[in-house]
C-alpha cells in the first residue's frame, strides 16, 4: 500500500488570545498532565483578549518575538492595526523561512529585506503588491524591529533607514524644541497613489447593492432564483455605512443601546459612537437619515426578532459561557465579578470583543445586545461581513455588472458625496455675501472639509484632504459635460441646451 505524506506548512501563523483555550473532546496524553485551570491562562495572564501572537512553522511560541504584541505601543493601537501588523510580520518571517534558508527573525539583515522587496514588488513570480500595500508592510516590520532593538533582543533593524532631514534654519528657536526627526524606512515606495480615491456614484452604488446584496437582476428586478435570506439585513448594513461613513469594525460593534430606531421624526437622528469602539479613540456623533432608520427598525422588528426567538427557544443564550448581562434595559450597565469583587461597567466602555458576550435580560428573556445578528442569533463577526462583500462582488461579476465595492470604499463614497453637497451649499451661501458676511458665515458654520473630518473620525484635516482630489475629478466631469460633441462651438448651441447639460451633470448625489 502506498503511503502518503502530509505536506509541511512552512508559514508563520497568526492566532489571537481567547478568553479560554478550547479543550478537545479527546485530548492527548500530555494535556491531562497539565496543571488544573490551564485553559484559563489567557484571561488570568493579564494579556488582553484578542491580542495577536505568532506561531513558527515548527509550532514554537517565541516569548521575545510575541512580547512586541503585548507592548504599550501595540496594546494601545486599534484591534485592526494589531492583527494587520501580525499578518504583515508573519508574511515577512515566512519569506525568511522559505526563501532565505530558514533564517530566523533575530538574524535578518538588510539584504533579506531588500530580497523581500524584490520578490513582493518586482519578481515575475511574486505577488507584485501595490505601493500602498507594500508601504503598510514596511511600516509593520519596521515598527517590530525598532521595538526589538530598544528591548535589546536584536542588534540592528534589517529595514534600511533614510537619514533624517535637517530642519530649515528659518525656524529659529522653534526648531530647538522639536527634537530630532526620526529616521524613516528607505524602502518605502513613495508611489502610493495618495490622490487616487475609489468611490461609487450613487447610481453605481445602488446597482451594486441591489445586484450584489439583494440578488436582483442587472435590470433592477427581483430574481426568483436568488435564495439569500438576509438580503434586507445586508442591504441595510451597507446603506447605513454609505450614509454615515462609519468603519466596518465600528458599525459591526454597535448595540441596541446605540442605534436610533425612532420613526416619523424626519431629518436625521444622531447617536454617540463611544471611544471603546471608535478607531483611534475617535468618538463622535453619527447622523443617520430617517430613510435608513425605517429600514433599521424593520430589521429589528422582523428578521432580528425571528432569529432571537429561535435561538432563545433552543436555549442558546442560557448556555453562553460567562456572559455579560444588562439586567435593566433602561440602564445599560453590566456587573462584572472577579476575585470576589463586583464592578459596574457602562456598556459604552466595553470593547468590541466584550460586546459579543453582552446579553440583555428583557421581558421575554435573554437576547444579545449586539445589533447585527446572524441566522443563529449570534453577533455577526467582522470577517463574516467581509465575506459578504466578496460574495456580493462575485455575484455582480457573474451577472455582468462591472462594479465592485468593499466596506472602506463605501466610507469613501460617503465622504466624497457629503463633501460635494456641503461645498456646493457653502459656495451658494457665500455667493452674494460681503467679505464681512462671509467671515461671519465661516465662523458660525465652519469649513465643509472640517465637518467631514469630524464625521469620519479623522484626527487631522490633512487626512480628509485626500477627498478633495476626488471632488476635483467630479467637478471635472461636470465641466466636461458642458463641452459639446463633434467639435461644436458652445456659441453655436442654444443657451437652454447648456443649462440642461449643467443641470444633468450636477444632479449626482442621491
Amino acid at each position: 500500500m502506498r503511503r502518503t505524506h502530509r505536506a509541511v506548512d512552512a508559514r508563520w501563523k497568526v492566532h489571537v488570545v481567547r478568553a479560554e483555550v478550547p479543550v478537545p473532546a479527546e485530548p492527548m496524553a500530555f494535556v491531562n498532565a497539565l496543571a488544573p485551570g490551564w485553559d484559563r491562562w489567557p484571561a488570568e495572564s493579564g494579556t488582553p483578549v484578542g491580542t495577536p501572537f505568532l506561531i513558527s512553522p515548527s509550532y514554537e511560541f517565541d516569548v521575545e518575538l510575541n512580547a512586541f504584541f503585548s507592548s504599550v505601543e501595540m496594546t494601545t493601537s486599534a484591534r485592526n492595526t494589531q492583527t494587520g501588523y501580525a499578518g504583515d510580520l508573519a508574511a515577512f518571517l515566512t519569506f525568511l523561512w522559505c526563501s532565505r534558508g530558514r533564517t530566523g527573525w533575530r538574524d535578518a539583515t538588510e539584504d533579506d529585506h531588500l530580497a523581500y522587496l524584490f520578490w513582493r514588488r518586482q519578481d515575475e513570480q511574486g505577488p507584485r503588491v501595490d505601493p500602498a500595500t507594500w508601504d503598510r508592510e514596511v511600516a509593520a516590520v519596521n515598527s517590530f524591529y525598532r521595538w526589538q532593538v530598544r528591548a535589546g533582543h536584536v542588534a540592528a533593524n534589517p529595514v534600511p533607514q533614510r537619514a533624517p532631514r535637517l530642519l530649515p534654519t528659518h525656524l529659529g528657536r522653534r526648531a530647538s524644541g522639536l527634537g530630532a526627526i526620526p529616521e524613516t524606512p528607505a524602502t518605502y515606495s513613495h508611489g502610493a497613489a495618495g490622490e487616487r480615491v475609489e468611490w461609487l456614484p450613487p447610481e453605481s452604488y445602488r446597482r451594486w447593492r441591489d445586484t450584489g446584496m439583494r440578488g436582483y437582476t442587472v435590470d433592477g428586478l427581483p430574481d426568483r432564483r436568488f435564495r439569500g435570506r438576509w438580503a434586507a439585513r445586508n442591504a441595510t448594513f451597507c446603506d447605513l455605512m454609505v450614509r454615515t461613513g462609519m468603519r466596518l469594525a465600528e458599525q459591526a460593534a454597535l448595540t441596541v443601546f446605540e442605534v436610533p430606531l425612532q420613526r416619523g421624526l424626519g431629518g436625521h437622528r444622531r447617536f454617540w459612537l463611544p471611544t471603546a469602539i471608535a478607531k483611534g479613540g475617535s468618538a463622535r456623533w453619527v447622523y443617520v437619515p430617517v430613510s435608513v432608520i425605517s429600514d433599521l427598525a424593520a430589521y429589528v422588528e422582523f428578521d432580528r426578532a425571528e432569529v432571537v426567538e429561535q435561538a432563545r427557544g433552543e436555549g442558546r443564550y442560557r448556555r453562553m459561557p460567562r456572559p455579560l448581562v444588562v439586567e435593566d434595559p433602561a440602564v445599560p450597565i453590566v456587573t462584572r465579578r472577579a476575585d470576589g469583587a463586583a464592578a459596574r461597567i457602562k456598556v459604552e466602555h466595553l470593547a468590541p470583543h466584550e460586546r459579543r458576550a453582552l446579553l440583555l435580560d428583557g421581558p421575554d428573556g435573554l437576547e444579545p445586545a449586539s445589533f447585527w445578528l446572524s441566522e443563529f442569533g449570534t453577533p455577526v463577526a467582522v470577517s463574516s461581513w467581509k465575506d459578504l462583500f466578496r460574495e456580493a462582488n462575485e455575484r455582480c461579476r457573474r451577472r455582468g455588472l462591472a462594479v465592485r465595492a468593499h466596506a472602506h470604499l463605501l466610507r469613501h463614497t460617503f465622504a466624497v458625496m457629503t463633501l460635494e453637497q456641503l461645498q456646493r451649499g457653502h459656495i451658494a451661501a457665500l455667493a452674494g455675501a460681503t467679505a464681512e458676511q462671509r467671515g461671519h458665515y465661516v465662523r458660525v458654520f465652519g469649513d465643509p472639509l472640517d465637518w467631514v473630518r469630524r464625521r469620519l473620525g479623522h484626527r487631522s484635516v490633512v487626512t480628509t484632504q485626500i477627498y478633495l482630489h476626488a471632488l476635483a475629478e467630479l467637478e471635472m466631469d461636470t465641466r466636461m459635460a458642458l463641452i459639446p460633441d463633434v467639435g461644436e462651438h458652445p456659441r453655436s448651441l442654444p443657451l437652454s441646451d447648456l443649462h440642461a447639460a449643467h443641470a444633468l451633470s450636477s444632479d449626482r448625489p442621491a
